[in-house]
């Protein structure tokens, strides 16, 4: 994982089994940095109180979140890893 600051936002980059996915830093429920979290397959979880979203959708998986991540597309090109600042799941 890596946390950067683009346009103003704080976008996490996550390295996950099927490729890289970006989504805002801070989880829905109580703005705790998911930087601190742990990844596992296809999800990410909040450290604070344990709420699990879905990369590729940003849907929250557990309670106590109820509001989805918001998710970036993200594209590959030769060494450089770009960001779509426009969110794709809003």
């Amino acid at each position: 994982m890596k946390c950067v600051a683009i346009d103003g936002r704080r976008i996490l980059l996550v390295h996950a089994p099927d490729g890289i996915h970006a989504v805002d830093e801070l989880c829905t429920h109580e703005d705790a940095s998911l930087a601190l979290g742990c990844i596992k397959g296809q999800w990410i979880k909040c450290p604070l109180h344990g709420s699990r979203f879905d990369l590729r959708t940003g849907t929250p998986l557990d309670e106590p979140a109820n509001v989805p991540l918001t998710v970036y597309a993200v594209k590959i090109e030769d060494d450089d890893i770009l960001i779509q600042t426009r969110p794709t799941n809003e």
